[in-house]
């Protein structure tokens, strides 16, 4: 058996999903379970271009962008849990549930998305993920979502 890695930073990020500037809503995976659990680090900066018009003079991250950067989070926690580095993973949503949005994410704040497998296996490809995404411990967005995961073909 090998070891699978407890955390993703960008570079490894990058090999795992497609994403890219600008929509590229994840900068690092930290305490990765397997495919159980995972915490994502968000660092939002004011250069961001949703900010350009959400909203001028008061800047605050779109909501589905917070949703998106939890589905990231769970990608990467999936791609790394199955070795899906520079494999062509991709995955795509099939239903968000539950969402709702507690307080405001503003450029300057560091947004941590807490991520829990509700339903899921290796060799499957529908996922079912709990989210929560906090600024400083305080409840930002909670959400659970189900995703398609497309794995190559080995």
């Amino acid at each position: 058996m090998t070891d699978t890695p407890t955390r993703a930073d960008i570079a490894l990020i990058q090999r795992i999903i497609p994403h890219r500037y600008p929509f590229l809503l994840v900068d690092r995976v930290e305490d990765i379970d397997g495919y159980q659990s995972a915490r994502g680090i968000k660092n939002v900066t004011m250069n961001e271009p949703h900010f350009q018009g959400h909203f001028p003079g008061k800047p605050i991250m779109p909501g589905v962008t917070i949703v998106e950067a939890m589905a990231q989070t769970a990608a990467v926690m999936v791609g790394t849990a199955l070795n899906m580095a520079d494999r062509n993973m991709l995955v795509y949503f099939m239903a968000i549930e539950s969402c709702k949005f507690r307080r405001m994410v503003v450029p300057g704040d560091v947004l941590e998305m807490h991520l829990t497998t509700l339903r899921g296996k290796p060799g499957g490809k529908v996922w079912k993920f709990g989210g929560r995404a906090e600024v400083g411990g305080e409840l930002a967005c909670e959400a659970e979502f189900t995703a398609m995961m497309d794995l190559p073909k080995e």
